[in-house]
């Protein structure tokens, strides 16, 4: 079975269990054509981390409401698949439009009459004529909008209710405001849509519903809180290619768009907080078990922010010296192509010598990121090896306090202002040497294995 086959059949049980959870009769018939829809989204070609796999987590196993909204959450993911998937479309083209390069809600006197379409409005609390935020809820409410659409024949508003209100919990990383926790504000907007709508839902069940949808969003940025930072930088690097989509192809993209991706995942680590990544709603998660998240975002974020500025700052290094001879110059150029089946290349650190006295790690986190560094995360990706020899070189060098120092040197060359050159002066000369050197002898090798035929060196 292929792996799409499998993962529409994957798709298909967790339809077909929910519905009966729901004691839904009639659906058989439509749900194979309604996992199809899903998987066909869920596995476009720039899918690394949002993936059928990640829905089936999220939506865990107990509770068909939760497997439901997991399964629809992440349909529309415009900054990923660069669109809206064309079968999609056909649910969203009647209440939003396109405007250049952004997606509005039809203006109201412009937007049919639709139950379902007000009532995901209204838990979103957007307005017509709005104008849709990638970073405030845009894919998460077109992707309620799909969910509602597609099982409006299925079930009754009072379920689709709740879905939708479990998509909208998804929407990560918002801080309290006046009017409370976004999940404070969820039970506000859920008890106006029940009394706009006359729903049959209980202030019971519009609980466990807010409930539900923290259960949910605390299961989709679960790795936040992984016991392993290995794994919870493996899922980092995953996300990295969804967004920077140059990535695909390991031997061609260049230092200055690996450097890219590289500072926006740590300008994202940078910004975020743990404490507004997870949730709670009446004790629920209960106090111990929400600390316990908590506490291990922090661990894994500190461990990101130090294995990207050291990261960071290896390939400042190598662009500054790339910059000697070109401007659009392939990583793999310097460090050489990446090992695939049955190919194994020379690379760069090949021809660099352990440092003879390399610096010690100094605190707990520099021990667990410089192990990071060496041994690596727990799986290579597409487009990177799991480990970072020449960002492990560079740490044994020259020690983490003055790794870190140079990443905020970096900083001013990318910002060009400071020279590469400029940037390069600033570094231990004997790590540069050795460097250089290293690069000069990668080219070297190459130089000597094209300068063969039959397996003799041309005269």
């Amino acid at each position: 079975m292929g792996l799409e086959q499998n993962y529409n059949k994957q798709c298909l049980d967790k339809l077909i269990w929910a519905m009966e959870q729901l004691k839904i009769e009639g659906s058989s018939p439509e749900l194979p054509k309604i996992a199809e829809l899903i998987v066909q989204t869920m596995t476009g070609p720039w899918r690394y981390f949002h993936t059928p796999d990640h829905i089936f987590e999220v939506g865990g196993s107990d509770d068909p409401i939760e497997v439901l909204a997991a399964l629809f959450h992440d349909v529309v993911y415009v900054q990923v698949d660069q669109s809206v998937n064309f079968n999609l479309t056909y649910y969203i083209a009647p209440f939003i439009r396109q405007v250049g390069e952004h997606l509005l809600i039809r203006d109201a006197e412009d937007l049919p009459l639709d139950q379902s379409f007000e009532m995901v409005r209204q838990i979103f609390d957007f307005a017509p004529g709005q104008t849709l935020s990638p970073i405030n809820g845009q894919n998460e409410f077109l992707s309620a909008l799909v969910a509602s659409k597609v099982l409006e024949p299925l079930l009754p508003l009072e379920f689709l209710v709740q879905i939708v209100a479990c998509i909208e919990a998804t929407i990560p990383f918002r801080t309290t405001t006046e009017l409370g926790s976004n999940s404070d504000i969820l039970y506000q907007r859920l008890k106006d849509v029940c009394e706009r709508f006359q729903l049959k839902l209980t202030d019971n069940e519009l609980i466990e519903t807010v409930k539900r949808s923290v259960r949910l969003s605390n299961r989709d940025v679960g790795s936040f809180a992984n016991e392993s930072a290995a794994s919870f930088l493996d899922n980092t690097w995953n996300l990295l290619p969804e967004t920077n989509h140059y990535l695909k192809n390991s031997s061609s993209y260049t230092i200055s768009q690996y450097r890219t991706a590289l500072q926006k995942m740590e300008g994202f680590m940078n910004f975020i907080k743990p404490e507004i990544i997870f949730h709670q709603f009446k004790d629920d998660p209960d106090e111990l078990t929400y600390k316990g998240l908590v506490a291990r975002a922090r661990k894994n974020i500190e461990v990101g922010r130090l294995y990207l500025a050291s990261k960071l700052f290896t390939i400042a290094f190598l662009e500054a010296l790339s910059l000697r001879f070109g401007r659009v110059i392939p990583v793999s150029t310097l460090m050489g192509e990446m090992p695939t089946d049955g190919f194994s290349a020379v690379s760069l650190v090949d021809f660099l010598s352990p440092p003879s006295n390399p610096h010690q790690p100094k605190t707990e986190l520099e021990k667990t990121v410089l192990t990071l560094l060496d041994k690596g995360r727990t799986q290579s990706s597409s487009y990177d090896i799991k480990n970072s020899p020449l960002a492990t070189y560079m740490v044994q060098c020259l020690g983490f306090d003055q790794i870190i120092y140079q990443r905020n040197r970096a900083q001013e060359f990318f910002q060009q202002k400071i020279s590469h050159e400029d940037f390069l002066a600033g570094i231990d000369s004997d790590v540069k040497k050795a460097v250089t050197h290293g690069i000069v002898q990668l080219f070297d090798s190459r130089k000597a294995a094209l300068c063969q035929t039959d397996g003799h060196p041309l005269n």
